[in-house]
């Protein structure tokens, strides 16, 4: 059924929403996919909080003009489904990677972050990026660790001076 005029710009005025927001965007081939197999990808897509949509090519052009993910309208031809990811820059990426290993009808055929694209082939290294939980605790980890460091030195003249004490109380009493 085709779309009216009304239809296509409340389309186009979502995903431009969506993507004015988003940090990756990952373009998939869905050709063969059962109705049920979308069905179970788009409810993971919801759970994990990405934007997945079936959207017309013509449609997705208008709607990345003059947004960051502009760079893939040569990449949208033949039936796409666009994620949009939000939160952390992997997480589209690793939704579609997933889904694709157990459904192997699923084919990636670009990504973009941050308005550059990449091809099929950045796939794992994009999925692969973490979460922006995981760089924060790693972000911490390596501004700690200094401090740490810092503390230890400070400690260690007062703990030598301990064990040398120690040592020599040691010596007297067993000499």
């Amino acid at each position: 059924m085709a779309l009216t005029l009304v239809q296509k710009k409340a389309v186009v005025a979502e995903v431009v929403e969506k993507a004015s927001k988003a940090i990756s965007a990952v373009v998939a081939e869905y050709r063969g996919l059962t109705v049920l197999e979308m069905t179970q990808l788009r409810k993971e897509a919801r759970e994990k909080g990405i934007y997945l949509q079936v959207v017309k090519n013509t449609l997705a052009k208008r709607a990345f003009a003059g947004t960051q993910f502009e760079c893939l309208n040569d990449a949208l031809f033949g039936p796409l489904c666009i994620a949009l990811s939000t939160e952390a820059p992997g997480d589209a990426a690793r939704l579609l990677r997933d889904f694709g290993k157990e459904h192997e009808n699923l084919k990636v055929t670009a990504l973009a972050v941050s308005g550059t694209l990449y091809d099929a082939s950045n796939l794992e290294a994009i999925a692969n990026l973490p979460t922006r939980t995981e760089a924060l605790s790693k972000l911490l980890f390596v501004m700690k660790a200094p401090i740490e460091k810092f503390v230890r030195t400070l400690a260690e003249p007062h703990a030598k001076l301990v064990r040398t004490v120690s040592a020599v109380a040691d010596k007297k009493k067993a000499g």
